[in-house]
């Protein structure tokens, strides 16, 4: 049966062959879809008369069939490469170095589970922030009472100071214990609640949530009017890490002892006595010389430790607190050494104050996990001084034994200094 252009619409013109009696006709129909998404086009061709449409249909999916094949080699060969460059790494590998890679392949995916289910299990550790949120809120250990607008706010100079130039020069003129200072605030407009909103921000960074003096806080001109005024404080962690570094306003010495028959039994679980001392300096009880002993805040580890509140809040109860008050005096805690060593006691402080694990400040000068000496140590039975992984360990424990959980579950240092994000056990 002879087509003839003409007689159908949006024709092709004839292609013409070398051979008239195999000419072809080629002819573009289109149709609308029922969606209306445009129009699809289609190609049929007519050569000694119509085509079944079962050939049709027989050959579009012989097209796409390519099409995918195609498509699953080229993808293939993407994810083969990987494949082929572990090949080519362990093909001079002797079979049992292979199975070691394996294993360690095995063990690590066990121990990111393992990890992940743990921290499923666990409580997540209460931060530094949070911590401190809580001290503003509960006031324990308190140094300094703030007066403002007829208001008292008892408070911790240590923290004020180091967090803020207006209260460093104002407390400096008022040293002694529970002081009174009056507040004279020069921007206007600030209140009593709007005075707690900074207090509040000055010990965890950030302002209270909720609460109409929050609103009013977020004024622009208000917050450029106390920065003026108090100074603009840098981030909490360096702040605090500021503060161990130099310790100032410190009222508690942590000293040492390894007689343990020098620890009053009646104190928490026998591990801690806290005594007053006769001044800065002085070896106090427990016979430590200066030297040993180890500066800290009372507010810091009452925040920090449930272990070294409870001993603290005792005391307070007992009346001993106003003793060093009218003394002057910083109150040394006793440390039993054969529960606490001593070379642990900077690791904790340093996580007290910046929520960072650093086990270069207890492992510094021993051996690493990986060295010959250790290693041959092991072989020959005979043991010297303790394992990285033993260390760490005992740590871990004397972090539990303190309720410290952020020392159990905390940030090491990154490359940079700062703490990774990320929680992790020591």
């Amino acid at each position: 049966m002879g087509a003839n252009g003409s007689s159908y619409p949006h024709s092709c013109s004839p292609r013409i062959g070398g051979n008239t009696q195999t000419q072809q006709t080629f002819i573009g129909t289109s149709s609308y879809s029922q969606q209306g998404y445009g129009w699809e086009s289609k190609l049929y061709s007519l050569e000694h008369g119509h085509e079944r449409p079962a050939d049709r249909k027989k050959k579009s999916l012989g097209l796409a069939t390519l099409k995918r094949r195609f498509i699953k080699r080229r993808k293939s060969s993407r994810s083969a490469d990987h494949a082929r460059q572990m090949r080519e790494l362990l093909s001079g590998w002797d079979v049992r170095d292979t199975n070691a890679l394996a294993e360690e392949y095995e063990g690590t995916a066990a121990l990111k589970e393992l990890s992940f289910q743990a921290s499923l299990a666990r409580a997540e550790a209460p931060s530094l922030q949070r911590d401190l949120a809580a001290l503003y809120q509960h006031k324990y250990c308190t140094d300094v009472d703030l007066i403002f607008q007829g208001t008292c706010f008892p408070a911790h100079r240590a923290i004020l100071a180091a967090r803020c130039p207006f209260f460093k020069t104002l407390l400096s003129s008022s040293p002694g214990y529970g002081a009174e200072v009056l507040m004279d605030v020069d921007t206007a407009g600030i209140d009593v609640p709007m005075f707690s909103a900074l207090l509040h921000y000055l010990y965890t960074g950030e302002f209270g949530v909720g609460g109409a003096e929050d609103s009013r806080l977020q004024n622009v001109d208000v917050l450029v009017q106390l920065s003026e005024e108090f100074g603009t404080p840098n981030s909490l962690e360096a702040d605090m890490k500021g503060l161990f570094d130099y310790m100032c306003y410190y009222d508690a010495l942590l000293s040492f002892s390894s007689d343990s028959e020098m620890i009053d039994g009646s104190n928490e679980r026998g591990a801690v006595a806290a005594v007053p001392t006769g001044g800065l300096g002085s070896s106090g009880g427990g016979g430590a010389t200066p030297e040993e002993d180890l500066r800290a805040h009372k507010a810091i580890l009452s925040a920090r430790s449930p272990f070294f509140r409870n001993l603290l809040q005792r005391r307070i109860r007992t009346g001993e607190e106003m003793t060093e008050r009218t003394l002057q005096t910083p109150t040394r805690i006793v440390l039993d050494e054969s529960i606490i060593p001593r070379k642990y006691v900077q690791v904790i402080l340093h996580c007290m104050y910046t929520d960072v694990v650093d086990l270069g400040l207890v492992l510094r000068g021993s051996p690493s996990s990986c060295s010959l000496g250790e290693v041959q140590a092991l072989v020959s039975g005979c043991r010297g001084a303790s394992t990285r992984t033993e260390e760490a360990m005992e740590l871990y424990h004397i972090a539990l034994f303190l309720e410290f959980s952020m020392l159990a579950q905390g940030r090491k240092p990154s490359a940079h200094g700062h703490g990774e994000s990320n929680q992790r056990s020591v």
